[in-house]
Formats: C-alpha cells, sequence, structure tokens
C-alpha cells in the first residue's frame, strides 16, 4: 500500500504504514543495484549467500531551489559463500560495475553513493 509520507501529509490523510514515493525510489535503485551485483556475480561464479542493503536518502533543495531528493546513499553488505570468495577489490569492482548498469540510478538526477559494508 502506498501513501504521502506522515511528515509531509499529517494523519489520517495519509497512513504511516504506506510506502511513500520517496522510500518507493530508494527501494527501486537499492534493488536494481542487488539485481545487477547478483547477475555480476553469477557471471564471476561468486556465490553471494546473503545480500542486504540498508540505504537511505537525503531530502533538500535542488539547483532550482526545489525540495527533492538529493542524495541516495547505499549500504550493501554481502556475504558469499563456496570456493571462490572475491576480495575487497573484487567487490568494489562489482559494486562500481553495478552502480554504472543500474537503469535507474542513470535515470535519477539525486546523487547516488554506493558504500559496501565489508
Amino acid at each position: 500500500m502506498a501513501s504521502s509520507s506522515t511528515g509531509t501529509v499529517p494523519e489520517p490523510m495519509s497512513d504511516p504504514f504506506g510506502v511513500d514515493p520517496e522510500e518507493a525510489l530508494v527501494a527501486a535503485i537499492s534493488s536494481c543495484h542487488m539485481l545487477w551485483f547478483l547477475a555480476l556475480a553469477a557471471k564471476h561464479r561468486f556465490r553471494v549467500d546473503h545480500y542486504h542493503d540498508a540505504p537511505f536518502a537525503e531530502m533538500g533543495k535542488n539547483d532550482a531551489g526545489k525540495t527533492a531528493v538529493t542524495k541516495v546513499t547505499l549500504r550493501p553488505k554481502v556475504e558469499f559463500g563456496g570456493d571462490s570468495v572475491p576480495d575487497h577489490a573484487q567487490i568494489y569492482e562489482l559494486h562500481h560495475q553495478a552502480h554504472e548498469l543500474c537503469f535507474i540510478a542513470n535515470s535519477v538526477r539525486s546523487e547516488v553513493l554506493v558504500e559496501p559494508v565489508l
């Protein structure tokens, strides 16, 4: 269920349990990055046992002075298993490639940062 943010539209005209559009935008960016990361990891024959992201967004004024999601930060933590486990440099490279390929991140004006948790 979707709803306006209760920070913008007070209850009962909004539902605090609904996903607001800003949350949906962050979830779309996070999901897109994750799916590309998983595809790239599989291509390199790395087995991903667990993937968790704790993304967050910052609201502010854009260059036109309008309120906007100005920054999205992804904080993915990935656990690998199997015989072939990537080192830190390879993990950063997989995240870099995933970020470059993500359609959603490439579609927004917001700054999108990826800060892997190793």
